[in-house]
């Protein structure tokens, strides 16, 4: 893999699943992993299979229909686990085990009520165990965002000697700030005996709003995949946002990283998984909320119809949007209604365009949106006929 690629893993089936209302059945888990793959995304992390029968048979069933992506399945650190999935991930023309342990001490003490060593032998006893039924082990070190890191560092070279691929590092509660998680990667990069024959992984949560820096902050510092959904759904707050991570590095060519992801697919895709699991994202969501290209301001909106990239540094059609939306309110200028009303026939002279004005913001502040249908009777109102415009 060229050290310029950052592969793309979605969750939106596995962690994405877990958020509460968002379960899917077999059929509509084929549909999303069917355009996942067209998309683009390197893995596709399918399920979990022994947590049901029915995560079971959609791991298989998509294991079957993916063509050009690694299908993936999750387990613990035990071997009905690994062998159940094993069995899911048959059929996969590129199938891997991801499995792992908690790493902290929060983990360790708490909820294995056991020591560093024993976590130790676990993660390698499962590795070393999933190595048997395929040839791509990723390893994830849960809670790995409160790992004390040269212990981190001593369970990752036990992982890969047992025959690792792929480390997963999660910031499973969200907690780091970027500079940390960055320091974190960077750190294991730099005192991991055989990191460079493995890939690093940043899996990010969102509680705290720092999914996508941490994420980032990651590949800055040797991060080569990058764990995430579509929307940025997940546990709780959310995991990183796979349309937000893919334009960050798309826009910021400096940092000479890039994916395969075709971004012409992304609005699509992310209405594709809001329709199916019932999770409508907020309007102002990044690059694919229904806000992200829509301009009210008045000065914002003579800025954009004059020159685009005056107010927004993405082309809507390079992530599948048609085009940007003025938006009509009492926040609008002149420059926004001339330039609605042109788009539904009328050609307004600037006298027209001086009287009608003060009706329009009248008639704005009275409703928090002026559509088409208005801006007719507007001018039905002041006599003002369509232009005569040649088809």
């Amino acid at each position: 893999m060229s050290k310029n690629k950052v592969q793309i893993f979605d969750t939106t089936l596995r962690d994405g699943e877990q958020v509460p209302g968002c379960k899917l059945n077999t059929q509509q888990k084929l549909v999303i992993a069917e355009r996942l793959d067209t998309l683009g995304v390197d893995v596709i992390e399918a399920g979990f299979p022994i947590s049901s029968p029915g995560d079971f048979t959609s791991v298989e069933a998509i294991s079957k229909l993916v063509k050009n992506a690694t299908v993936c399945g999750l387990t613990r650190a035990n071997e009905k686990d690994i062998q159940v999935a094993a069995d899911a991930l048959k059929y996969a023309k590129r199938p891997r085990i991801h499995t792992g342990i908690g790493t902290s001490d929060s983990h360790i003490l708490y909820k294995f009520n056991s020591t560093q060593d024993k976590i130790i032998e676990r993660a390698v006893q499962a590795v070393t165990y999933a190595k048997t039924f395929v040839e791509d082990v990723e390893f994830y070190a849960e809670d790995a965002g409160r790992t004390d890191n040269v212990y981190l560092a001593r369970v990752l070279e036990r992982v890969i000697k047992a025959g690792a691929t792929v480390l997963n590092i999660p910031d499973t509660t969200g907690y780091c700030l970027p500079d940390e998680y960055g320091a974190k990667i960077k750190f294991l990069k730099e005192n991991v005996k055989g990191i460079d024959n493995v890939i690093l992984s940043c899996h990010c949560h969102n509680d705290l709003g720092l999914a996508t820096a941490n994420a980032i902050a990651g590949v800055q510092n040797g991060a080569r995949q990058i764990e995430c959904t579509i929307n940025g759904i997940g546990e709780r707050a959310g995991n990183t946002a796979l349309e937000e991570v893919v334009m960050i590095l798309k826009q910021h060519p400096y940092l000479n990283l890039d994916t395969n992801i075709n971004t012409k697919l992304l609005y699509s895709t992310s209405q594709l998984v809001q329709q199916s699991m019932g999770m409508v994202v907020q309007p102002n969501k990044a690059i694919i909320g229904e806000n992200a290209f829509a301009h009210s301001s008045g000065i914002h909106q003579d800025g954009v119809i004059k020159n685009r990239e005056t107010y927004e540094i993405i082309d809507p059609a390079d992530v599948g949007v048609t085009e940007s939306s003025i938006v009509l309110t009492a926040r609008s200028g002149r420059a926004a209604l001339a330039y609605r009303a042109k788009n539904v026939g009328y050609e307004l002279t600037k006298i027209q365009l001086d009287d009608i004005y003060p009706q329009f913001l009248k008639f704005a502040d009275h409703h928090k949106e002026v559509n088409d249908e208005d801006i007719h009777h507007l001018m039905e109102l002041n006599h003002i006929s369509k232009s005569k415009i040649a088809v």
